[in-house]
C-alpha cells in the first residue's frame, strides 16, 4: 500500500498551528500557504508559497508586485493574483478605518505599520502627509512629492495648500528611504523645520515626521527633534 502523501507538509499543518497557537505564530510561508488554499499540479500549496517569497524576496514586494512579474511564477494566474491584491487592498483600509476613527497619536504601532505597508518597498523617495483634524484623526492622506532613489523634493507650500483644503488641523508628515536605512538625513531635518514653520502661520501643527526604512521607522517625535 503505497503510503498518502501528507497534505500538508511540516510538523504541523499551518490551519491547525494558527487555531491552536495564533496567527503570529506563523511564518509568512504558512500564512501565505492558507491564504492561496491549493498549489497546482505538482506543485504543493506550501511549494507555491515558499517559491513566490523566494522569487520576489519578502511578503512585501509580492503584495507589490504586478500581474505580468507574478504570472512569471508556476502557479500563479488571474484568481490567486486577484486575491493577493485584494487581501492587501484589505489591510490598507483597515489600518485607515482604523486611524480615521481614533487619535492617531495613540495608536502609534498601527501608524508605523500602516506607513511601512504603504512605502517599505517603493524603488525612489516618496513624501507623504497624513492630514488630520483637530481631534488627530485622519481626514486623508496623499503622497505629494515623488523622487529620485536618493533624493525627492518638497514643496512646504504645497503641504500648506493641501492641509487648507481639508481643513486639517496637523500633519503627520513621512517618506521613505530606499536604501533601507531610515537614519534621517541632515536635509531631512531642515525640510521638517521648513514645514513647521510654514504651518505654524497657520495654526497647523505638524505631530511627527516619520522615516521608513526596511523594517525600521525613526520617529522625530521620539528624537525630540518636533
Amino acid at each position: 500500500m503505497t503510503k498518502q502523501q501528507d497534505p500538508w507538509p511540516g510538523e504541523m499543518p499551518p490551519r491547525e498551528k494558527l487555531l491552536q497557537q495564533g496567527a503570529k505564530e506563523l511564518t509568512d510561508q504558512e500564512l501565505l500557504a492558507i491564504y492561496l488554499r491549493t498549489g497546482c499540479k505538482g506543485l504543493h500549496v506550501m511549494e507555491l508559497a515558499k517559491n513566490l517569497l523566494d522569487e520576489f524576496g519578502s511578503l512585501p514586494k509580492l503584495l507589490k508586485a504586478d500581474f505580468d512579474t507574478m504570472a512569471r511564477t508556476k502557479g500563479m494566474g488571474v484568481a490567486k493574483f486577484s486575491q493577493l491584491v485584494a487581501v492587501s487592498e484589505l489591510s490598507r483600509r483597515a489600518y485607515l478605518r482604523h486611524l480615521s476613527a481614533e487619535n492617531a497619536m495613540l495608536s502609534p504601532a498601527v501608524i508605523r505599520e500602516y506607513l511601512q505597508n504603504l512605502l517599505v518597498f517603493r524603488e525612489r523617495e516618496v513624501f507623504l502627509v497624513l492630514f488630520l483634524d483637530n481631534q488627530h484623526r485622519v481626514i486623508r492622506h496623499e503622497e505629494m512629492f515623488a523622487g529620485t532613489i536618493g533624493h525627492v523634493e518638497v514643496y512646504p507650500r504645497e503641504i500648506v495648500r493641501g492641509a487648507m483644503k481639508v481643513n486639517a488641523a496637523a500633519l503627520i508628515l513621512a517618506h521613505n528611504h530606499p536604501s533601507g536605512r531610515a537614519e534621517p538625513s541632515l536635509m531631512d531635518r531642515k525640510v521638517t523645520e521648513q514645514i513647521i514653520r510654514a504651518c505654524q502661520l497657520l495654526e497647523i501643527r505638524v505631530l511627527d515626521h516619520l522615516v521608513v526604512g526596511h523594517g525600521e521607522t525613526v520617529s522625530f517625535a521620539e528624537r525630540g527633534w518636533i
